[in-house]
C-alpha cells in the first residue's frame, strides 16, 4: 500500500478527481482518501512512480510518498 502526502485537495470533487486519476491506471485499485489529513491511500499493482504522476497529472502535487 502506498501512502501519499496531496496537499491541494479540498472538497470531494478533489477526492473523486483523485480517485479517478488512480483508478484510470489501474481499474482494481483500492483508494481512500482523508481529506482533512490531506493523505491518500492506494493498494494498487501499479507502480508507486506511476500512482504518483497520475495524481499529478489530475492537478494535485505529490508532496510526500512511501
Amino acid at each position: 500500500m502506498y501512502q501519499l502526502q496531496v496537499e491541494e485537495m479540498s472538497c470531494g470533487h478533489c477526492v473523486a478527481s483523485v480517485t479517478k486519476a488512480v483508478k484510470a491506471i489501474d481499474a482494481q485499485a483500492s483508494v481512500e482518501v482523508d481529506l482533512a489529513g490531506k493523505q491518500v491511500m492506494v493498494q494498487s499493482g501499479a507502480p508507486l512512480d506511476a500512482v504518483k504522476a497520475a495524481i499529478a497529472d489530475a492537478g494535485f502535487p505529490v508532496t510526500a510518498a512511501q
